[in-house]
């Protein structure tokens, strides 16, 4: 079928099973070849294809709601909603998003990028449905590694308790980005072995209607026969017990099953789970055989062969901080690692290896993971929890409460800081500086490079009053020499690199070649700019700076991160409380606003913080009679 003809899903309504399978495999083959060339998640995609016609073909969208918790497998749904012909600028500079957008489609009711949020979310729309009075289904999509997240058990608990009308598909597939871990999956594991709980007790219920009426005994003892089945078929009959009907394990493969299945729930009254169980990757060898998560989102690939196109290139930076680690546990046997179930986009998968009993990934649980290190420290460890930057912002009351309230030796290392690119708006790492640094006994730092990122986890490891963060970009360093012996840097000092004396620029981390290049620009018309490595954000360098501000050096603050509440800010604070009305600032940062998805330069270059910027403002900083010849 030509994809690209396809407006709307009402189309589904009239297809029988044969079609759908066509259409399934006509599917499958367009996200394969699609994604060679843009990347994305293709695995939880190829992995709910007839899932997501069975939804459109049994339901009435966008009126009946579909809430895709995460959004990594709602491709498919876009197809169907009339986006195939957008698939080529996929997660490219302003293009199609890789999450559902509720400015795309009127079919995107829920916004998403994070786990865990379907459920609640769901439980407002069925709420505001019934004080409406209106009559739409809600439909939840949620992975079993997402169900692990404490904002979907919150959920499940009020849901239950409330006997809304809803229905929560439970998508399957046993992997979600890695391996999943906890007590829940384990629970999973046994259902999908249990076989058919819903359709043997509805057959014990019709046996029971044709036995002759044998007096009051058989009525009494009837309802608990049939709930006494679920605990003979179900091990732990968790979701029945939370006020859910469950029905399953449902091959999510299989029309018919689907359907009889989602048919049920629909006229079921009160929450209903439909457990789904669905294989990552169908259809795509490569991508079903991954035990590692490398096809759950990945870059462009040779789709013969199932080869991931890589540039070689230096390490990255999370390679560096998990090399660097191990280096140091080898000789502290206090150094203990935890991920919120990202043990190989942190690389913390490489610890593992080498200290399996150091390294503990809680699953999708920041919260936890957060305080757990607290916990820790406060028996003399020194926990390490390595996080991307924005989804740390799911632990934030833990880290005020827990963390630093109490002035514990925790250290963050705070990955994917800045902006990351394809993934947009929900994973850019921009917000980690404001809301980490107005936190009392909260250290922050950033370096320039990979060497100094080695030196820097150092450093945080042999700190011992307090939590303290390390933030570094995602992507690869710059291939500089690494040095053989780790170092500490003092805490709240900064280095000059390159000294001048018209206007200073304070930059840290993936600023520093962007101040590099604007201070090459600016000596071509006689500007001499001092560039200072601020890799200190909290606490400042107040020395240094309290230096520029006596000689009434001028002063342009880069940062890849939020102004408001930023490094620039904090400058500004430090001047005015000392005493230092006068000095001029300027800062130059991620404005008021969510950036979008695209390449990183491209980025860079919307919001103009670039280095022919930065020149631009020092030139309106300096009047001509300052320049230097």
């Amino acid at each position: 079928m030509d994809l690209s003809k396809i407006k709307d899903p009402g189309f589904l309504k009239t297809y029988s099973d044969e079609q759908l399978t066509t259409l399934a495999q006509d599917i499958r083959s367009f996200l394969v070849e699609k994604l060679s060339h843009t990347g994305g998640h293709l695995g939880p995609n190829l992995g709910v294809v007839e899932l997501t016609l069975v939804l459109h073909h049994l339901f009435d969208s966008p009126k009946d709601k579909f809430l895709w918790d995460v959004g990594h497998q709602a491709y498919v749904h876009k197809i169907l909603t009339g986006r195939s012909e957008q698939f080529d600028q996929l997660r490219q500079y302003r293009g199609l998003c890789g999450f559902p957008k509720r400015s795309e489609s009127e079919h995107d009711v829920w916004e998403t990028g994070h786990s865990s949020t379907s459920l609640s979310a769901a439980m407002g729309m069925a709420v505001a449905r019934d004080v409406k009075g209106t009559d739409e289904n809600v439909v939840a999509v949620i992975g079993d590694g997402a169900l692990t997240g404490g904002m979907a058990l919150e959920a499940l608990n009020h849901i239950g308790h409330e006997q809304k009308d809803l229905i929560v598909v439970l998508n399957d597939n046993e992997m979600s980005i890695a391996p999943n871990v906890g007590a829940l999956h384990s629970v999973l594991g046994r259902l999908r072995t249990a076989g058919k709980y819903q359709k043997t007790k509805e057959e014990l219920e019709l046996l029971m209607k044709r036995i002759p009426a044998l007096g009051g005994r058989i009525a009494s003892t009837a309802e608990r026969v049939k709930d006494s089945l679920k605990y003979l078929l179900v091990s732990g009959v968790f979701f029945e017990e939370l006020g859910f009907t469950y029905l399953g394990p449902v091959d999510g493969h299989d029309f018919q099953d689907l359907k009889e299945n989602m048919n049920y729930a629909k006229k079921t009254g009160g929450p209903v789970l439909v457990h789904v169980l669905t294989k990552k990757g169908k259809g795509y060898a490569p991508a079903e055989n991954d035990a590692k998560g490398t096809w759950h989102g990945l870059g462009p690939y040779k789709i013969e062969s199932g080869e991931v196109v890589k540039k070689p290139g230096p390490p990255s930076y999370s390679g560096v901080f998990s090399d660097t680690l191990a280096k140091i546990a080898a000789k502290d046997e206090r150094v203990v690692a935890i991920t919120a179930a990202m043990p190989g986009g942190t690389k913390l998968d490489q610890f593992e290896k080498q200290f399996p009993e150091r390294m503990f990934d809680v699953g999708i649980a920041e919260q936890h993971a957060t305080t757990m290190a607290a916990g820790l420290a406060t028996q003399g460890m020194k926990p390490v929890f390595a996080v991307y930057s924005t989804f740390l912002q799911r632990g934030y009351d833990q880290v005020v409460h827990d963390v630093c309230r109490q002035n514990l030796n925790v250290f963050f290392a705070v990955d994917r800081a800045g902006l990351v690119g394809a993934d947009g708006e929900t994973h850019q790492g921009v917000f980690d500086v404001a809301y980490l640094r107005h936190l009392p006994n909260m250290r922050i730092m950033m370096p320039k490079d990979e060497n100094e990122l080695q030196h820097m986890i150092y450093t945080a490891i042999q700190y011992d009053d307090g939590p303290i963060a390390v933030r570094y970009p995602r992507g690869n360093g710059y291939g500089i020499e690494m040095d053989d012996t780790l170092k500490e840097i003092p805490m709240g000092t900064w280095e000059t690199l390159r000294n001048g004396n018209d206007v200073a620029i304070l930059a840290h981390g993936t600023m520093i070649p962007v101040a590099e290049e604007a201070a090459k620009q600016l000596q071509s018309q006689g500007i001499q700019a001092m560039i200072i490595n601020a890799r200190s954000i909290k606490p400042l360098d107040e020395d240094l700076l309290q230096s520029l501000a006596l000689r009434e050096m001028p002063m342009l603050t880069l940062e890849e991160s939020a102004l408001q509440g930023g490094f620039g800010s904090a400058v500004l604070e430090y001047l005015h409380e000392a005493g230092f009305h006068s000095s001029v600032v300027e800062r130059m940062g991620i404005p008021d606003r969510y950036i979008e998805h695209g390449s990183v330069p491209e980025l860079l270059e919307e919001i103009g913080l670039t280095a022919e910027a930065a020149v631009e403002r020092v030139e309106a900083l300096i009047p001509r009679k300052r320049r230097r010849a």
